[in-house]
């Protein structure tokens, strides 16, 4: 039987407590689940590449079918492809969720028909954050300390946030 393997990409820009939640069920729902740390050119980012990457992997050091990657040069069904993953993995948190990533899904069948997108929806202790909030929170010095890994936090405060 061949094994199933599936991308989660995303910014990632900070990792939260919620995409720490949908890595863990995701890595009981695929053989292998490969967390693909995009670059989103419409944001700006408070972590470089190689930062995140290395703070992804400790943080989800544990979970031992999990697998760390970055990218900033194709598109994801491109990487799905080099990364022989047949599924993406992609979070919801409510509606706006739904409609935005419903719309690049239809497309990633366009140009991969191949590769299947399985949406998991946002525990509800985490449906609300987001790291577009968190960044907003962090502007103004607020305490992001109950959303984000404690590894995560800890970069933070090393670059004055």
């Amino acid at each position: 039987m061949a094994k199933k393997v599936a991308l989660f990409p995303g910014s990632f820009d900070p990792l939260t407590n919620g995409h720490i939640d949908l890595i863990k069920r995701g890595s009981r729902l695929f053989d292998h689940l490969i967390v693909g740390i995009f670059q989103n050119t419409s944001k700006k980012s408070l972590f470089t590449l190689q930062e995140k990457i290395a703070l992804a992997e400790e943080a989800l050091v544990s979970l031992g079918n999990v697998e760390v990657v970055g990218q900033t040069q194709e598109l994801t069904v491109a990487s799905a492809r080099r990364l022989h993953a047949d599924y993406l993995l992609r979070g919801l948190r409510n509606g706006k969720d739904y409609e935005y990533e419903r719309d690049i899904a239809l497309m990633n069948a366009h140009l991969a028909p191949e590769i299947e997108t399985v949406f998991l929806l946002a525990d509800e202790t985490h449906q609300f954050i987001s790291s577009s909030l968190l960044k907003e929170i962090l502007h103004f010095h607020g305490d992001i300390s109950p959303y984000v890994p404690a590894n995560v936090l800890d970069a933070l405060e090393k670059k004055g946030w």
